[in-house]
């Protein structure tokens, strides 16, 4: 079946170039404390278009995305600001914004630009510093040292989250949760009849995962496996370990190591209509990832469940959008910043079984080896989450391992078609599915 005649673009669109920073708490080390934004975003950007063997003469635009560029970078415009670090100044641009989902989204944005048939070769780009701040960071309106940042304290963090509800919906809450955390898991337990227990378990077995895949990936900011740090701290079982009060609760499900690891990075695509590539690319050395369709919604986190919600209604669109059936997908991606995002999305999306998927995950069936793998790069508790830039560092790996590039973590089957479900800020999800161009 010829998938890309069902979708609703008007020609088919590739991704033909991808590049990522290494993920990392930039001002703990002195070789990369006082990295600027556009030294980030344009190492990105300058790996994307050397993958795809083109230079910046031959793109027509570019996106430039960040979750939080008021508390991030300071900039009022900062696509902008950025263009002379990798050859595209002058160059029209977009910002944009979208929370933890701005890397999901940014391809639905440069797939629509070069769908419509306004341009032929966008960039695609995200950057964060989720570990720091402009310095000094007593407020926002306060000059700023032009490359000099401090750590970002989740105290500070957490201040910054009151950014993502409607306050006035908000009001009758008398006062709204800053972070859902256990929603999904208990939802979980509650209609798939499995106990507490055996959901502490999945959430471990989540964590032990995504460090296990993230622990051959040179660009995760976490590599050392929790069965290398059981044994370092005297125990003879990593499970034991994980139940541990070196992995605490944070409320009646979720531990520790199933939070994100805020860090710094960026990442970047070049996405192309696909019958200008012999034009375009023409030193193109892999095949390119078609962008078969996308699929969002979006709920103000004052709904209930609202990330399974949206899930759902992103993940209907795209599979009517392109005719796709879950057992198509080869390998799938979820923004896990709450680990439990990647075994309910799965479920949503039909590429684990419904009220089963938690087994494949306590087999490890979902590791980089394993039948079903999630997540291959590590996740966002492993790979580590810098925020707008994560997505786009899922697409990395997703076009890496569809290209058969990824080396030691090389899932066992190469991916045709690979399904990535993005969410972010208790607001925005996205159900982004590609194919490798035969």
């Amino acid at each position: 079946m010829n998938h890309t005649k069902l979708n609703k673009y008007a020609r088919s669109v590739s991704i033909i170039g991808v590049g990522c920073t290494p993920f990392m708490y930039t001002v703990d080390n002195p070789e990369t404390n006082g990295l600027t934004e556009g030294e980030m975003f344009g190492y990105a950007a300058l790996k994307a278009m050397e993958d795809a063997g083109i230079t910046a003469k031959d793109v027509d635009f570019y996106f430039h995305g960040e979750a939080s560029p008021l508390n991030g970078s300071n900039y009022l415009t900062p696509g902008v600001q950025i263009a002379n670090w990798f050859g595209m100044k002058g160059k029209a641009n977009i910002h944009h914004s979208e929370a933890c989902c701005t890397g999901y989204l940014a391809i639905e944005e440069a797939a629509n630009a070069v769908a419509s048939g306004k341009y032929n070769c966008v960039l695609t780009g995200c950057v964060e510093f989720g570990d720091s701040t402009p310095s000094p960071a007593d407020n926002v309106e306060s000059p700023k040292h032009p490359y000099k940042r401090d750590k970002m304290t989740m105290e500070k963090f957490l201040k910054t989250t009151a950014w993502l509800y409607d306050r006035n919906y908000a009001r009758s809450f008398m006062a709204p949760m800053e972070l859902i955390y256990d929603d999904a898991a208990e939802d979980y337990v509650r209609t798939r009849g499995i106990s507490a227990q055996e959901m502490d378990d999945t959430l471990n077995w989540m964590a032990i995962n995504n460090r296990r895949n993230a622990a051959k990936n040179p660009l995760a900011l976490e590599r050392k496996e929790f069965a290398e740090i059981a044994k370092e701290k005297g125990f003879d079982d990593v499970m034991a370990y994980m139940r541990s009060p070196y992995n605490p609760k944070m409320g009646d499900f979720l531990r520790m190591e199933g939070v994100e690891r805020k860090c710094d990075g960026a990442a970047a695509a070049i996405v192309c209509a696909t019958e200008m590539i012999p034009q375009i690319a023409k030193n193109l050395k892999h095949k390119p990832i078609e962008v078969l369709g996308i699929g969002c919604s979006a709920l103000e986190a004052t709904n209930p469940h609202f990330e399974i919600r949206a899930t759902e209604e992103a993940v209907r669109q795209v599979y009517e959008l392109t005719g796709v059936k879950p057992e198509e997908l080869d390998l799938f991606f979820a923004n896990d910043f709450i680990i439990t995002s990647h075994l309910v999305s799965a479920e949503i999306a039909g590429y684990l079984p419904y009220g089963e998927g938690w087994k494949y995950i306590c087999e490890g069936r979902t590791a980089y080896d394993g039948d079903k793998p999630i997540n291959t790069n590590g996740g966002r508790t492993s790979f580590g989450h810098a925020h707008a830039a994560s997505g786009l560092a899922d697409i990395y790996e997703a076009c890496m391992q569809m290209r058969g590039e990824c080396g030691e973590r090389q899932v066992k089957k190469l991916p045709k078609t690979t399904m990535l479900r993005g969410y972010g800020g208790a607001q925005n999800v996205a159900a982004v599915l590609l194919r490798t161009m035969d």
